[in-house]
C-alpha cells in the first residue's frame, strides 16, 4: 500500500539528479534505484577504472617526456619527411580523454557514496571504449618507435616519487569516507570483510612505499657536488637555428662551458656541421638546388653548401615555439645564417676557451673521403689552432692512431663499456643518453676518474636529479633555462624525509580510524533510534526487483508525477507524455 504522506515531503534534489543524469541519463526520481549494481554494470565500472589508471600513466608519461619532445618530432620527421610538432595533437587528445574519464570516475564515486545503482549510459560506454582503445594504440606505437623513452618514468619518479606518494595517500585517505559508509550500511558480513581487507591492503601498501623510493636528492646537502657544467647541444637550438654560428654564440652568452655539434664531410673534404642526412629540413636546398634536395648532405661541395641559407627555416617552422620571444635584430641575424664549418666552430671555441665535442658521421662508401674521413677531420682540428685539451674526440675508428697523432685530445666514448676496456683504450670521458647511466654507475665511473656527460637535459627537474647523482656535465638544448637553476629544485636530508613520511602516515591512519568510527557510530545511532526517514529513492519501480503488478507500478508512477507537479518540476501534461501516459 502506497501512503500519500511521504509524497508530500518530496524536495528537489538537483545535485543528485545531475549526478545520476549525467552518468546514466537517469534524471527522474523513479528512474533511480538503490538496488545492487548488476554484474554487467560492475564490469563496465572495472573497465572505467582500468581506463582511468591507464590514462593516468599515459598522461604522466607525456608530461615528463617534455624533456624529449624535440627528439620525438625528429623521429616523426624521419618517418614522414615533413617537420611538424607531433606532440600537440597527442597532448590535446590525452588531456581531453583524461579529463573526461576522470569526470566519469568522480560521478561513479558519487553514486557509490550516495548508495545509487551504477548504470553507465551507452554513450559514455562508447566514449570509455574509444579512450581505452586510443590509449592502447598510443602505448603500442610509442613502444615500437620510441621505446627507450619509457625510462623517463622511473627516472622522473626520483624527483616526483616522494610527493606523488603524499598525493596518493591523501586520495586513498579521502576514499575512506566512501568505504566506511559502504561497510556501515551493508548488512552482509562477507562483503564488509572483503571491502575492509582490500582497502586496508592498499592503505598499508602506501604506508610502506617510501621504503622502496630511491632518490639521489634525499642526501646530506654537505655532500652535494659542484654544479654540473652545461654544454650547448647544437648551440642554443631553442633560440637560434641548430648548428649555426649564431646558435653557438647564443649558447656562449648563456655561460655554457662547452659546445656540441654534429659533423659531416663534404665531397671536397671539408668537415661541416649538419645533423640530418639530407639538407631539406635545415636549409633552403629545395630552392637553390631543387633537383638535389634528396641527396646526402655529404654529396655537396663546400662552395655549394655556402650558398644555402640555414636560418630561414627556423623562423618559418618555429620548432620550439620561441620565435615570438626574439627581437627584430635577432630575427635578421637568424635569417642570414649559413652552413657552419667545423673549423669556424673550433675557432669560436678556442677564442672563448670552451670545450668542443662533436659526433662525426662517416660518408657513404662512394664518397671520395670514405677512407680518409678520420684524417680529414683531424687535420681540420689541427689547422684551426684550438688547444687539443679542449676537443672531445668521439669516433672509435682508428682511435689508437689518433692518440699518437694528437695525444692531447680528450678521448671520449659514446658507448658504455667496462672500466677495464675504457682504461685500455685511453678513454677518460663518456657521452651517454641520460637513461644509460644509473646513479650507482655514475658514482663508480667518477671514482675511476672517468667523467660522464649526459644528453639531452632540458628540464630543471632532470638537471637537479643528475646534479644530486654526481654528474660532471650535461649537454642541453635549453641552456637559457638551466642557467636559472643555481641549486637543485629540492634537496632533503634522510632524517627529514623519514620524519615527513612517518608524520603523513600517522595523520592518514588517524583520519581513517576517525572516519570509520564516525560512520559506524552514525549508522548504529540511526538503526537503534527507531526512526526511519523517508527516502523517495527507495521506491522500486523495476518489475524484476519488486514483485508488483503493472497496475501497482502505474499507480506509483502517477503519484510521483502528481508530486512533481506540486513541487513545480513540470506540467502534468509534460510529465504524462514523458512517461508514456495519455494525458
Amino acid at each position: 500500500m502506497v501512503k500519500h504522506q511521504p509524497l508530500q515531503v518530496y524536495e528537489r534534489q538537483l545535485c543528485l539528479s545531475c549526478i545520476t543524469g549525467i552518468y546514466g541519463c537517469r534524471w527522474k526520481r523513479y528512474q533511480r534505484s538503490h538496488d545492487d549494481t548488476t554484474k554487467w554494470e560492475l564490469l563496465w565500472s572495472i573497465i572505467l577504472l582500468f581506463t582511468f589508471c591507464l590514462l593516468l600513466v599515459w598522461f604522466y608519461f607525456w608530461w615528463e617526456a617534455h624533456n624529449d619532445y624535440n627528439e620525438f618530432n625528429w623521429f616523426l620527421y624521419n618517418r614522414s619527411g615533413e617537420w611538424s610538432d607531433g606532440t600537440v595533437p597527442i597532448l590535446a587528445t590525452t588531456a581531453a580523454g583524461f579529463t573526461y574519464i576522470a569526470f566519469l570516475m568522480v560521478l561513479a564515486l558519487c553514486h557509490v557514496a550516495l548508495g545509487q545503482q551504477l548504470n553507465l549510459h551507452w554513450l559514455h560506454k562508447i566514449g570509455v571504449t574509444a579512450a581505452l582503445l586510443t590509449t592502447v594504440i598510443g602505448v603500442i606505437s610509442v613502444n615500437q618507435t620510441w621505446g627507450q623513452e619509457w625510462d623517463v618514468i622511473p627516472i622522473s619518479l626520483q624527483a616526483t616519487g616522494p610527493f606523488l606518494h603524499i598525493g596518493a595517500l591523501a586520495a586513498v585517505t579521502a576514499l575512506s569516507w566512501i568505504v566506511a559508509g559502504q561497510v556501515a550500511r551493508s548488512e552482509k558480513t562477507m562483503f564488509q570483510l572483503v571491502v575492509v581487507l582490500l582497502y586496508l591492503s592498499v592503505l598499508l601498501g602506501l604506508y610502506v612505499v617510501p621504503l622502496y623510493i630511491s632518490s639521489p636528492c634525499i642526501m646530506d646537502p654537505s655532500t652535494l657536488k659542484q654544479r654540473p657544467d652545461v654544454i650547448g647541444h647544437q648551440g642554443a637550438p631553442m633560440l637560434a637555428p641548430e648548428n649555426t654560428l649564431w646558435s653557438f654564440q647564443r649558447a656562449l652568452q648563456m655561460n655554457v662551458t662547452g659546445l656540441e655539434a654534429d659533423v659531416a664531410i663534404s665531397v671536397d673534404g671539408v668537415p661541416f656541421l649538419m645533423h640530418d642526412r639530407t639538407l631539406r629540413r635545415t636549409t633552403d636546398v629545395g630552392k637553390v638546388f631543387p633537383e638535389r634536395h634528396m641527396e646526402d648532405a655529404s654529396s655537396f661541395n663546400w662552395t655549394d653548401l655556402r650558398q644555402l641559407n640555414a636560418g630561414q627555416w627556423f623562423l618559418k617552422d618555429d620548432p620550439f615555439w620561441t620565435v615570438h620571444t626574439l627581437s627584430s635584430r635577432e630575427k635578421r641575424l637568424i635569417a642570414n645564417q649559413s652552413v657552419c664549418s667545423l673549423e669556424q666552430l673550433l675557432r669560436l671555441a678556442s677564442y672563448h676557451n670552451s670545450t668542443v665535442v662533436f659526433r662525426l658521421r662517416r660518408p657513404p662508401p662512394e664518397h671520395p673521403c670514405y677512407d680518409s674521413w678520420i684524417n680529414d677531420t683531424l687535420q681540420a682540428v689541427q689547422e684551426s689552432g684550438v688547444p687539443q685539451s679542449l676537443v672531445m674526440w668521439t669516433p672509435d675508428e682508428h682511435r689508437a692512431q689518433v692518440r699518437q697523432l694528437a695525444p692531447g685530445l680528450i678521448q671520449t666514448s659514446v658507448e658504455k663499456r667496462r672500466l677495464q676496456r675504457l682504461h685500455l683504450d685511453g678513454i677518460s670521458r663518456l657521452l651517454l643518453r641520460y637513461n644509460q647511466a644509473s646513479t650507482q654507475e655514475i658514482g663508480n665511473f667518477s671514482q675511476s676518474n672517468i667523467s660522464i656527460t649526459l644528453y639531452t637535459i632540458n628540464e630543471p627537474w632532470l638537471y637537479s636529479v643528475l646534479w644530486c647523482s654526481g654528474v660532471s656535465s650535461v649537454s642541453s638544448e635549453a641552456s637559457h633555462i638551466l642557467k636559472k637553476v643555481p641549486y637543485p629544485i629540492w634537496l632533503m636530508r634522510p632524517d627529514e624525509y623519514c620524519l615527513m613520511w612517518v608524520s603523513v602516515d600517522l595523520i592518514s591512519f588517524a583520519v581513517v580510524i576517525g572516519i570509520f568510527i564516525f560512520q559506524n557510530y552514525h549508522m548504529i545511532r540511526y538503526r537503534t533510534s527507531g526512526m526511519r526517514s523517508y527516502n523517495p529513492e527507495q521506491i522500486m519501480l523495476s518489475a524484476a526487483a519488486v514483485r508488483r503488478s503493472s497496475r501497482d507500478l502505474n499507480v506509483m508512477k502517477e503519484k510521483l508525477i502528481f508530486s512533481e507537479v506540486g513541487n513545480g518540476v513540470g506540467s502534468a501534461e509534460e510529465l504524462y507524455e514523458d512517461n508514456g501516459y495519455d494525458y
